[in-house]
């Protein structure tokens, strides 16, 4: 996924099955290795593909940062408390880390945002 989303999006957008595996040069791989990896990564939508003359481009479905935020929405819905996993995560950030906490939060109960979005906790039942 790295080699995806390290990539220039240009014109085409994506990767060949080719150009991930020369862009994971000193890691033997075979070519038909990362096509599978690719293939299933496709099957679980994480990534896109599309033909590109006879080979098939990829390209994320999602960038790094939603992805992250997707695994981190569904670690807390694993079971347990939400809100001490939180407490929990709050209080194991850096500073910066927690300064850009703060900041989104405060975005987000800007007057202009108060069109709940539909993932808040709010609107969460556990």
């Amino acid at each position: 996924m790295d080699v995806l989303w390290d990539a220039d999006p240009g014109p085409g957008g994506g990767r060949t099955v080719r150009e991930v595996a020369d862009a994971l040069d000193g890691r033997e791989l075979a070519y038909t290795t990362v096509m599978t990896v690719l293939d299933r990564l496709a099957g679980k939508g994480m990534v896109q593909r599309e033909r590109s003359g006879r080979a098939w481009s990829y390209r994320p479905a999602a960038s790094r940062e939603a992805h992250i935020a997707q695994l981190m929405l569904e670690a807390l819905d694993l079971g347990g408390s939400r809100d001490a996993a939180l407490v929990r995560f709050a209080r194991s950030v850096t500073g910066t880390e927690a300064e850009v906490l703060r900041a989104a939060l405060a975005d987000s109960a800007a007057p202009a945002d108060r069109t709940a979005p539909a993932n808040s906790m709010a609107d969460r039942q556990d």
